[in-house]
């Protein structure tokens, strides 16, 4: 159980390598996980060459990790197969729509964090990359992905090169709840993240940024209003291009 308190995102990799088949057997062994009515609507694109790496670099704003990894591997919510099942075989699917992309992404975020634990628990480093709904545009091209196809998530995989300090959480209690939702007021707003915001680190992120408030950093900095917004109409596209979004939805 210490796996799961003290694991931590790796961005750098070394240059030990890992192959095909070891990928492909914790894929396997990740596809196993829930999924919505056994139809795992999914599929993965696996991204291992120095160009396939270069060419997903630029949707994932050049984080190093991407060209660093010995894979890049971006998870999608798939409805493109099952469909083609479906008709192939005299049923008329109707899965061209908003509850179908979130049965599929919900699916796909299920097995991405399988094959997260999966490769962890076998020494590996992963980082979770998410611009991968950011600029999905970009990925759909560079995949070439098809319609009800839509990229959710990347991982980027392979041995670690670093041991970087473990990230704070909030406490527990304060994300838990028993039989209803309690709204929280001021006081425990103040329980749940003094201690996050008291970090050393956190500090200095807040001086760095020249803000009053780590609150600050999040809202005017990192996840403002209008990227959210802007990125957010992207992704509205990309939904109404792959088909599970329509004017009359």
């Amino acid at each position: 159980m210490d796996y799961f308190k003290n694991r931590r995102t790796i961005r750098r990799y070394s240059d030990r390598k890992l192959t095909d088949a070891e990928i492909e057997s914790m894929l396997e062994q990740a596809m196993h996980a829930p999924t919505c009515g056994s139809m795992q609507l999914y599929s993965v694109v696996i991204s291992r060459s120095d160009a396939e790496k270069q060419a997903l670099a630029p949707a994932h704003f050049n984080q190093p990790s991407v060209t660093g990894a010995q894979a890049v591997i971006t998870f999608c919510a798939d409805f493109n197969r099952f469909t083609q099942w479906c008709r192939l075989r005299g049923a008329d699917p109707g899965y061209d729509n908003v509850q179908s992309f979130i049965s599929a992404a919900l699916d796909t975020v299920i097995l991405a964090q399988q094959f997260v634990t999966i490769a962890e628990m076998n020494g590996l480093g992963t980082c979770y990359l998410g611009t991968t709904t950011w600029n999905a545009p970009q990925i759909i091209d560079t995949l070439g992905l098809p319609e009800l196809v839509v990229p959710v998530i990347t991982v980027t995989v392979g041995y670690p090169g670093e041991n970087p300090d473990l990230q704070p959480r909030l406490p527990h209690r304060s994300l838990i709840h028993y039989g209803r939702y309690t709204p929280c007021d001021a006081e425990s707003i103040g329980q749940c993240y003094d201690d996050f915001e008291s970090l050393g680190q956190n500090r200095k992120f807040t001086a760095e940024n020249g803000k009053e408030t780590l609150a600050q950093v999040f809202t005017d900095v990192r996840y403002t209003r209008q990227a959210n917004e802007h990125f957010s109409e992207i992704f509205i596209g990309v939904l109404k291009k792959a088909k599970f979004l329509n004017t009359q939805q």
